[in-house]
């Protein structure tokens, strides 16, 4: 029988915390999850927030441009309108000449519900930054911002 391999020193590892990305996802899981239950409370999801804040600046949408602006898949966007237009928050209209082609477009009520559900959004945004000089929320705004340049990140996150 041969005698068993001594083992190697391990080396020495950074500390979880040490990592910049855990300090941001910290952050960011408290910030989003604070909003969710705010929206949660107005029978929303985030996702479906997100939606009903791109379809407030337009009279109507196409879903696939949707898609294209939000990072999303057609198929996410169909099924948020789905859930919408459930709510009475949204509406589908087909094309006279082509029912395939479709258009997204607010109720009243998901047009009143908007501004509501951005004072959430203001309200959960001053509950954790707040207390930051403008000079601080400019300079964590412009890293963010130069980050997801650089990535080319598109996706618009939705939980």
């Amino acid at each position: 029988m041969t005698a068993p391999a001594p083992i190697a020193p391990q080396p020495a590892l950074p500390a979880l915390d040490s990592h910049l990305g855990y300090w941001l996802r910290f952050v960011s899981n408290q910030v989003s999850h604070a909003f969710s239950l705010k929206l949660e409370r107005r029978g929303v999801t985030v996702a479906e927030w997100v939606l009903l804040r791109e379809l407030f600046e337009q009279q109507a949408a196409v879903p696939s441009a949707l898609a294209d602006r939000l990072g999303m898949t057609r198929g996410a966007i169909s099924k948020l309108a789905d859930r919408l237009a459930a709510k009475g928050l949204a509406t589908r209209t087909a094309a006279r000449n082509d029912r395939r082609f479709q258009s997204l477009a607010l109720t009243p009520e998901g047009r009143a519900l908007v501004p509501e559900l951005a004072a959430l959004a203001d309200a959960n945004d001053a509950e954790f930054f707040g207390h930051l000089s403008a000079g601080e929320r400019t300079q964590i705004e412009a890293v963010m911002k130069a980050i997801v340049r650089r990535l080319g990140l598109r996706a618009v996150p939705v939980d």
